[in-house]
C-alpha cells in the first residue's frame, strides 16, 4: 500500500460480521463467515495497492478481529482432539498466539503504520484460515481457493522456487487447471 485511495470494497460492504463465535456456534450458526470467505476478504485487502481511508482501516481492523477471534476458539477445539506431540497442531497453535498478540497490538500512529497493524492482522487471518483447514482436513485448491470435495477430479500442484525448494504444493481441481496458473 503506498498512496492514499478510496477502496471501493469495504468489510461492511461485504456483509461480514466482526463478533465473537465460540466453537460449537460455528457448527449451528449459518451466518458464521466459512474459512473460504475469511481468506478470500484478508487476501483481498493485503492485495491493495493503496492506503485505506482511516475509517475504512477502522472497519478492516473490526472484521478481521472478528475473524480472527472466530478462528482462535474453532483451531484450540480442533488442536484439542490431537495428540500432544502432533506437529501441525502444534504449529496451529502457535499461529494462534501470534494472532492473539496481534489481535490485542495497540493502535499504531499515522495512517501507514495503522495500515501495516491491519495487514498483519490480515495475515494472521490467512494463516490461521489454513490451519483450520488443515487440522480439519480440508483440501483446498490452490487456484480457485474453494474446498476440494471427495470424489472431485483433481491434479497435484507443486511450485518451486528458483532455489528448488517447494514454495506452495498442494492440489487443484482439475477444471482450473485447464483454466491457467493457480494465483499463488
Amino acid at each position: 500500500m503506498t498512496a492514499r485511495g478510496d477502496n471501493k470494497l469495504t468489510p461492511s460492504r461485504l456483509g461480514f460480521e466482526a463478533r465473537p463465535v465460540n466453537a460449537t456456534q460455528e457448527q449451528t450458526d449459518c451466518s458464521a463467515p466459512t474459512t473460504a470467505t475469511m481468506r478470500a476478504a484478508a487476501t483481498w485487502f493485503l492485495d491493495q495497492p493503496t492506503l485505506p481511508r482511516h475509517e475504512s482501516l477502522k472497519l478492516w481492523h473490526q472484521d478481521l478481529g472478528g475473524f480472527l477471534r472466530h478462528l482462535m476458539p474453532a483451531i484450540e477445539a480442533l488442536a484439542a482432539d490431537l495428540p500432544e506431540n502432533d506437529v501441525p497442531a502444534r504449529v496451529a497453535m502457535v499461529g494462534v498466539g501470534e494472532a492473539r498478540r496481534r489481535l490485542h497490538e495497540p493502535e499504531a500512529a499515522g495512517l501507514l503504520g495503522e495500515a501495516q497493524r491491519v495487514q498483519r492482522m490480515a495475515r494472521s487471518v490467512v494463516a490461521l484460515c489454513d490451519h483450520h483447514d488443515a487440522l480439519a482436513g480440508m483440501r483446498m485448491c490452490l487456484a480457485c481457493d474453494k474446498p476440494i470435495e471427495d470424489g472431485e477430479t483433481w491434479l497435484p500442484y507443486d511450485k518451486f522456487s528458483p532455489s528448488g525448494g517447494a514454495a506452495q504444493s498442494g492440489r487443484i481441481h482439475a477444471s482450473c487447471a485447464s483454466v491457467g496458473r493457480p494465483r499463488r
